[in-house]
């Protein structure tokens, strides 16, 4: 089975539009076709974003959000990064490297092409949903 990590900008796609990131979430994710690695800080990150008040606009967010968080809390494998990295510029992102290297996760699905400039990372694939959805879905 496929080891993904799923960066925060996906997850609020998936919540508010029906595209890549939704179809992922919903037909991979929750239907327990792929693993979902996740550390302590990369839930506690998805916990802070998806609760912010701007998305309460949307509607039902907050409560596909609680849904989502509580399926990825009792499904994703749970690993402890131990090495840090700075090589993105933009911090947080670091934890999806450091992550990806703890789980020896096969993919990074992120929508943040600025900071992720790199295809791959020691081994994982970092991809776009599309890119995912379109070329390594199992």
């Amino acid at each position: 089975m496929q080891k993904i990590i799923i960066d925060t900008n996906v997850l609020i796609s998936a919540l508010i539009q029906k595209n890549y990131p939704n179809f992922i979430l919903y037909y991979y994710v929750l239907d327990n076709q792929v693993d979902v690695c996740i550390s302590d800080e990369l839930f506690q990150e998805y916990l802070e974003v998806l609760n912010r008040p701007k998305f309460s606009k949307y509607p039902d967010f907050l409560i596909k959000a609680e849904y989502v968080l509580a399926q990825l809390e009792t499904k994703a494998k749970k690993f402890t990064p131990t090495n840090r990295l700075d090589l993105i510029k933009d911090n947080p992102d670091n934890r999806l490297l450091e992550l990806a290297v703890e789980s020896r996760a096969d993919f990074i699905i992120t929508g943040n092409i600025n900071d992720f400039t790199m295809n791959e990372f020691q081994g994982t694939k970092i991809v776009t949903p599309k890119e995912y959805w379109d070329l390594y879905r199992e």
